[in-house]
């Protein structure tokens, strides 16, 4: 099939007479804790994109009401099982989380600025990266699986209590280099569907794809509970299946191209709020 006749295709999956632009509600998680889902667009996206917008913003009434009630919220289960993980003892040194670490609470903010780079270990880290450096150099304990039940539950706890603090993730200095690697990745075409990133997230936001509208694509809410799966979803494994999407091979959760893919997308979120857990379709 020619190229152009596959390019046809895919804007045709992605475009139609349908547009939402974002809606104008506030969102707001138990009566008290404010997000911001709307932003202007940090300098690095200058040519590229004006405002921000969380993907909340995107979703139906139903959805959203979902995430604005943790009672309702099903991703809060996920914390409440990191909750008891969190003082359990493991590994061979007889520590925990909250042994160097206290409460959750006092992890507010941390989630906020990672990715980020690690001068220790002279690379950048995400979350889970920093999450497993602890268990298997601070507590003599087997790492948990990238993306998989454990590690996104621990990040839906450290993400929950970080809720309404703006997204702030560092690009400059050492980091850069991963972060232009990210940039190049969000931009490159891929698979038989030749789409990129960009083109869904950022040319046709608003756009109905199947029976849904296309978000910025934002990161700001992982760990997000999808309705879609009934489970929390990493961010690299919805990288993963967006990859897949465009019939491309794809990459592993973990591997260098998504953390530099996490850094750059991470990037784009900053000055909205933390919302993780949040819920999507």
């Amino acid at each position: 099939m020619k190229r152009t006749t596959l390019t046809a295709i895919a804007l045709a999956m992605v475009t139609g007479p349908a547009m939402a632009d974002p809606d104008a509600d506030a969102l707001v998680v138990n009566g008290e804790i404010e997000m911001v889902t709307e932003a202007s667009a940090p300098a690095h996206l200058e040519g590229a994109l004006k405002t921000v917008y969380s993907g909340w913003r995107f979703r139906s009434d139903e959805t959203q009401a979902v995430q604005m009630d943790d009672f309702d919220n099903p991703g809060m289960l996920g914390v409440e099982v990191a909750l008891d993980a969190w003082t359990e003892v493991a590994g061979t040194e007889g520590e925990s989380c909250a042994s160097c670490h206290g409460s959750p609470e006092e992890m507010a903010g941390v989630s906020a600025t990672y990715p980020k780079w690690d001068a220790a270990a002279g690379e950048v880290q995400t979350l889970t990266m920093q999450m497993n450096e602890c268990r298997t150099e601070r507590m003599g304990a087997e790492p948990y699986a990238y993306d998989k039940g454990d590690a996104i539950n621990m990040t839906a706890l450290l993400t929950s209590v970080s809720r309404g603090m703006p997204m702030s993730v560092a690009i400059d200095g050492p980091a850069a280099e991963t972060w232009e690697m990210g940039k190049e990745l969000y931009y490159t075409r891929f698979g038989q569907l030749e789409l990129s990133c960009a083109n869904c997230h950022e040319d046709n936001y608003g756009m109905m794809i199947r029976a849904d509208h296309l978000s910025q694509g934002q990161i700001n809410g992982f760990p997000t509970y999808r309705l879609k799966n009934t489970k929390l979803n990493g961010v690299h494994s919805r990288f993963k299946g967006c990859i897949r999407d465009t019939r491309a091979e794809t990459f592993a959760p973990g591997s260098p191209e998504l953390i530099a893919l996490e850094l750059y997308v991470a990037s784009r979120s900053n000055g909205l709020s933390v919302e993780g857990p949040s819920v999507r379709n």
